[in-house]
Formats: structure tokens, sequence, C-alpha cells
């Protein structure tokens, strides 16, 4: 059975506005799963389990390895049986998971839930973002409102965990977006089922994919693109960290810093999610700045943002520290969009998908390595140097960017 979009290249409206509302829940389960554990060890584990905050995140590494590594294979089976397909096994492999990763009694346990979670996390961007670069016919916006969904499930995972922890236990906040989870799988199936084909459909090799198609570039230009890629690998390195560590350790740096106000598991839990959900906004508004002024000037800008808040940081407490996370977290989502837009225009376009793939292995291997990293600067010296620090990654990203071309060049260069 042939999937029905691939054969006749339209979809009904309808049929296509619901698959795209399927496609952007799963992106916001997709990243409130991969960050419910960073609540329920700051707010929860480390009272249950007797065990320090820098104690416990270490065991939220192999799910984020995870997150990483399983993107390219996830990707692969899609391509060789179905992405609707691939999308059906990520709800309800993501929420069955994450059903079992409620039953863990030990930190052993624990980080094996989460790894499980992180391979079924890792289907969504390779394979959602070819469904919606491909069904949407404005695929800029497109992507624009799925990155949006996407962090709404970042600012929503201190809330939704929190309010559960203070409601019913930590075990909670795994059980009810499981069973939420598994359900969107079962709808997405029953609706989309004459899309998912029974069996692996072979594909005949393309040309581009045995390097047929050679493309001659001048001397002066393979050295351009060989830089400008350099700069996108190493941006994403550096930004992923400054994502990573901002995103999980901010619950934490709230139970910390707001001894003026009184906290709970769920006041923490809104706080986030209003600086998260706020500062999400920041990606729309870069995307629009990115068609007009370019990606050289608006990354200066969104490092500059980066460095000014990440030294403000240190020492402030109660509505201060809050004012000056809500400037580094416009920093961190804000930077988001920019190196997909580069590579949107400079990779022709039968390579871009696999080009993408290795993005999001950095991306998330790097997010799965910053966790350890916020363990021992936390441990040691506590959160002030881990901001100072996250100033030098956003100088080092300022350096970089400095060095890109005022304007990409074409993603289409001139063949022989």
């Amino acid at each position: 059975m042939a999937v029905v979009e691939e054969k006749s290249g339209v979809m009904p409206q309808a049929s296509d506005k619901l698959h795209f509302l399927f496609l952007n829940i799963g992106h916001f389960l997709d990243h409130l799963f991969t960050l419910i554990f960073a609540t329920v060890a700051a707010l929860a584990l480390t009272r249950e389990w007797g065990l320090s905050y820098a104690e416990l995140i270490p065991y939220a590494t192999p799910g984020f390895i995870a997150f990483g590594v399983f993107s390219l294979p996830a990707g692969w089976l899609a391509d060789r049986w179905s992405r609707e397909g691939m999308i059906a096994v990520f709800f309800v492999g993501i929420g069955l998971a994450a059903l079992a990763t409620s039953f863990a009694t030990t930190p052993l346990e624990i980080a094996i839930g989460l790894f499980v979670v992180g391979i079924f996390a890792a289907i969504y961007h390779p394979v959602a973002l070819a469904l919606v670069a491909r069904q949407q016919a404005g695929m800029g916006m497109a992507i624009a409102i799925n990155g949006v969904w996407g962090n709404l499930g970042v600012a929503s995972a201190a809330l939704i965990s929190g309010f559960l922890i203070d409601l019913a236990g930590w075990q909670w906040a795994f059980i009810v977006p499981g069973i939420i989870s598994i359900a969107c799988g079962v709808i997405y199936v029953w609706a989309f089922h004459d899309r998912i084909p029974a069996t692996l459909r072979a594909r005949a090799p393309t040309q581009a994919a045995h390097g047929s198609i050679r493309t001659q570039l001048a001397p002066d230009a393979r050295t351009l693109l060989i830089r400008i890629t350099l700069i996108i690998f190493f941006t994403t390195a550096v930004g992923s960290l400054i994502f990573q560590a901002t995103t999980f350790a901010l619950p934490k740096v709230f139970e910390e810093r707001l001894d003026g106000l009184a906290v709970s598991a769920t006041l923490i839990g809104w706080l986030a999610f209003v600086v998260f959900a706020v500062a999400s906004m920041a990606q729309l508004i870069i995307g629009s700045l990115l068609d007009r002024l370019g990606p050289r000037t608006v990354f200066l800008g969104v490092a500059t943002i980066q460095i000014v808040f990440f030294a403000l940081m240190p020492g402030l407490t109660d509505e201060m520290a809050i004012a000056v996370a809500l400037g580094f977290m416009l920093g961190a989502f804000g930077q988001i969009p920019i190196n997909d837009y580069m590579i949107g225009r400079m990779a022709k376009s039968e390579l871009r998908a696999s080009i993408y793939g290795a993005r999001y292995v950095v991306t998330f291997v790097v997010l799965g390595l910053t966790l350890p990293l916020i363990a021992w600067v936390h441990a040691n010296w506590g959160f002030d140097t881990l901001f100072v620090g996250l100033a030098f990654a956003a100088c080092a990203l300022f350096a970089a960017v400095s060095l890109l071309p005022s304007k990409l060049p074409s993603a289409e260069p001139a063949r022989a």
C-alpha cells in the first residue's frame, strides 16, 4: 500500500490541518517528556531518595544521548517504511516508556527508563520536520509554528510536573503525559491509517545518493562553504549547551534564588512556564528578522543578549532573578531557528534532510553531555559559576558568528 501523499502530492485541506495539529502536539510532548525528570529531580527525588541534585541529574544523560544518536536510524526507517507510521510509533512508544519510568525505585532504573524515553523521543525531529516541510504550502511559517509548540513543551514541563508532584507524587508526572501520548497515538493511527504501509518499501537509489551529480566550486567558494559549515556546527554545539543548561537547570535555579517568595513546586512550575512561554515567542520574531537582516546580524544580536544577561545573573535573587532569567531565555530560544535557516538556505535539496539529521545528532548529544557539566559545576561552585561559564560560551558564539559573511552563498552553485 502506497502512502497517499506520496502518490498524489496533495492532501485534503481538512486532513492536512488535522495532521499538522498532531505533528504540533507531538512536538509539544517530545520536549515535555525530555524535561520531566529535571523538575522531578529538583523538587521531589532529592527528598524522597536522599540524593543531592548533583548526584541525580547525571542519570538523565543516557536519555539525552539516545535522543541524539537514534535520530539517524529513525530517519532511515521512516524513509524505508513510513513517516506517518514512525510518528504513530513515537506517540505510543514514548507514552509506554514514560509509564514504565514511573515505576522506577532506584536511580539506575530511572536512567534505564529515561534511555528508552530518549529512543522514542529521537523519532520526532528527523521524521516530523520532513512531514512539516513537505505538506505545508507556507513551509517557513509552518516550521516556525511547529517550533513554538516544541518550545511550549519545554515551558510546560516544569509547570505540569510541579503541579502533578504537589497533587499526587512524582510518578504521576510521567503517568499522565504517558497516557495522553498513547491516546494521541491510537487516534492518530485511526485517523491516518491509510497513509501507513504494511511493509517496508524498496526505494530506487537516486543519482544524488550515489554522488553522480557533482558540482564544481571555485577554490574561494569552497573555502567559504567549509568555513560556514564549521561555524554552523560549532554554533549548533555551543548553542545546544546553552539551551540545555538553561532549560534543565531553571527550576532548580528558581528554587534556590526565590527565598524571598513563598514558593511551592507548583509555583516554581508556573514561573518557569511563564519565562519559557514568553521567551519561546522570540523564535517567531527571529524568523521574521532573518529574511530581512540575514543570519549574521540576527545571530550577533542574539549572542549579545545572552552575554549581557548571563553576566548579570550571578548573585541575583527574587524578582530580579526572574527578570534576568527571562532575558537570557529570550536569547536561548531565539537562537533555535538560525542554524536551521542557514542550512535551509545553503544545502542542496537532495542533501538537506541528511544535513538536518547530522545537526540533530550534534544537538542532542551535546544536550546529554551538558548534564554532567551542570552537576559538576553546581556541586563544586553553584549556579553563579555556571552563569559565568555560559556568558563565556555566548562570547564564543559571538566570535564564531562574526566570521560569517554578510550574505550566504547560493544553495545551488553552478554545475559543470
